[in-house]
């Protein structure tokens, strides 16, 4: 396998990490804790360690947020669509479809980031396929994914995102760059056949 390749699915794999150890202690050590907080009666436990969180699927947590900047929150959010709250809502078999699409997607990808002879739309590839694979995993946890990323400015807010949410937005963006700025112009090469006569 090829230094590029072997970056590539590194930084899936990378990439799958960093947005599932974000979810758990977001919401294990931030959203849990200020819910006990604010709760008068409501006991939502203590936090849950990684472990368990992954063999033992806890329930959902309800809404919550915490301000962090005036114009950033820390949130809690299910996410039952796509990328940033699109297409939510819908039968209970929904996640399920949009999982199969995610990894039928996903596999399309990893043809072509097989396929793909540039460093940056390999990388921009990777990313996109890490995103997609990261939500997959939520949904077929939880039947939805783990928002808990709002911004937001003079009382509008951004959907909640996540960070697969980013690395697919980071990822479609580089393969837009690299198309626009960095793909090479292939050149019209008929074959004249008349030289051959000369």
């Amino acid at each position: 396998m090829g230094m590029r390749k072997l970056l590539s699915f590194s930084l899936i794999i990378d990439l799958i990490i960093l947005d599932q150890l974000s979810k758990w202690a977001v919401t294990e050590y931030m959203i849990r804790p200020a819910l006990n907080k604010a709760a008068d009666s409501a006991d939502f436990g203590a936090p849950i360690d990684l472990f368990s969180w992954y063999i033992e699927t806890p329930s959902r947590l309800p809404f919550s947020s915490i301000e962090v900047l005036p114009f950033f929150n820390i949130v809690m959010v299910w996410n039952q669509g796509v990328s940033f709250g699109m297409f939510s809502g819908g039968a209970a078999y929904a996640p399920y479809i949009l999982s199969a699409m995610a990894v039928l997607i996903s596999l399309v990808f990893t043809v072509w980031l097989t396929r793909s002879r540039s460093m940056l739309q390999s990388l921009a590839i990777a990313m996109v396929i890490a995103g997609a694979l990261g939500n997959v995993i939520d949904r077929l946890r939880f039947g939805a994914v783990i928002d808990f990323l709002d911004v937001h400015a003079f009382g509008y807010h951004w959907p909640a995102f996540n960070i697969a949410d980013s690395a697919i937005c980071v990822g479609v963006f580089l393969l837009i760059v690299q198309s626009f700025f960095f793909e090479t112009p292939v050149k019209n090469a008929t074959y004249d056949s008349t030289k051959d006569m000369e």
